[in-house]
């Protein structure tokens, strides 16, 4: 099976933030339930699954730095990502920033509030979006309220 160089360069990401905060990467867990069985994954037994996971890992170590770099159609895809970002929710009760809130998002990712300030605000599970800003920096926004601070990401 072939696949685009975009989606190892992004899978690859995904599973190197995930093994930095200690978990070891896995697509049963990296991928939405759609996104997993759209890729037929599901057809493989648990030994083929580690070995997909063993692979990932060995190519975002190796070849997936040479790709971001050399191939112009995963440089689009991270610049489209970057921006457009992530758009998600706040799990639970939110009730604004302090100076060092973490934000758990329903998505699974952990992002820690990186700039100074306080701001009071309470919703329950706000939808929120993550983008960079003009200066290469994460940016988090609470979408109802058009109010938002830099963060950087923990998970």
């Amino acid at each position: 099976m072939h696949r685009h160089p975009a989606f190892f360069l992004l899978l690859g990401v995904v599973f190197a933030v995930t093994a930095s905060a200690g978990e070891a990467p896995d697509v049963r867990t990296l991928m939405t339930p759609e996104e997993f069985s759209a890729a037929g994954l599901g057809k493989l037994d648990p030994a083929e699954i580690e070995a997909l996971n063993r692979w990932v890992i060995r190519y975002t170590a190796g070849e997936a730095r040479i790709v971001s770099v050399q191939s112009p159609v995963v440089r689009e895809a991270i610049r489209q990502f970057d921006a457009t970002g992530i758009r998600t929710r706040i799990v639970g009760e939110f009730t604004g920033w302090t100076g060092e809130t973490v934000f758990r998002l329903e998505n699974g990712q952990v992002w820690k509030q990186r700039l100074p300030g306080r701001w009071f605000y309470r919703a329950n599970s706000p939808e929120v979006e993550i983008k960079k800003n003009m200066m290469g920096y994460w940016m988090l926004r609470v979408v109802d309220a058009d109010r938002g601070i830099g963060v950087m990401q923990v998970k």
